[in-house]
């Protein structure tokens, strides 16, 4: 089986012990790697998997220029890579322009990390603008340790947004958001041809793996994306929970690579 995880993020070499440290204090999680993206690569091989795709966000708007910059040079060689803008800053629309122009593929979102929700009236130009390029927009979806009660990025407000800009394509990780599946059975699965569920981490949060077919099955197979979230899951954990659910192997290479190639429109062993 080919493997192509959707959901994958790095840091530079000076930056990533700081970072991850900073980010495993606050999640109590402990990271699958050191945060650079040659030791990103080596936990990919050693599961077999020969492509991903990096997530970086940008938690300042200062921070956006530099980060795209990165995200371009480090391509190459199975390495993929969304850029990032921040919705608060001055000059996000001509910033989308430059991510297309450096060869990436779309624009991360995480509200809590940017401090927005997704169905804000200021952010419709940002996706008209993403849309217009021919980019994806990636959101994380639901509960985040660095976030409060208050989930900024809900089902609800999502499909408000995913409704609004049918031509862009949008992908919601975490299954739709992490501990609000009924909501997303709710308001997201199946329900728009635009959208697109990744299943980055939830195996580490004991998702019932009745309710994991159900959004599956009513998603459809052709809009389900395999993802880590690593470092902060180890790939094999997500891998071994798709390959337990009853689902047919053409089906399982949809969500394993070939719904991926399709949407980053990578046109080689589709």
């Amino acid at each position: 089986m080919k493997y192509f995880d959707f959901h994958t993020h790095a840091f530079t070499d000076s930056l990533a012990e700081r970072a991850l440290s900073s980010l495993a204090d606050t999640s109590g999680k402990i990271p699958a790697t050191d945060g650079t993206v040659n030791d990103l690569r080596k936990i990919m091989q050693k599961n077999g998997i020969d492509e991903f795709l990096l997530l970086p966000v940008a938690t300042k708007p200062s921070q956006q220029i530099s980060i795209n910059n990165w995200a371009s040079e480090i391509m190459g060689n199975g390495i993929y890579s969304c850029g990032t803008v921040h919705p608060d800053s001055d000059d996000t629309l001509n910033e989308i322009e430059r991510i297309k122009s450096l060869g990436l593929y779309g624009v991360k979102f995480h509200s809590e990390y940017q401090n927005f929700c997704p169905d804000e009236e200021r952010m419709f130009p940002i996706y008209e603008k993403i849309a217009e390029q021919g980019l994806i927009a990636v959101f994380h979806g639901g509960w985040d340790p660095f976030g409060n009660e208050n989930i900024k990025c809900t089902p609800k407000r999502m499909a408000q947004a995913v409704e609004r800009i049918p031509q862009l394509n949008f992908v919601v990780a975490h299954l739709g958001g992490i501990y609000v599946w009924d909501d997303v059975e709710k308001y997201l699965a199946g329900r728009f041809k635009n959208l697109y569920l990744d299943v980055s981490v939830i195996a580490s949060f004991d998702i019932d793996e009745n309710q994991l077919l159900r959004i599956i099955e009513s998603q459809g197979t052709d809009k389900i994306l395999f993802g880590s979230d690593c470092p902060w899951d180890n790939p094999e954990n997500e891998i071994n929970m798709i390959n337990r659910l009853p689902l047919s192997h053409e089906d399982k290479e949809k969500i394993f690579y070939k719904n991926a190639h399709r949407l980053l429109k990578i046109t080689k062993d589709i």
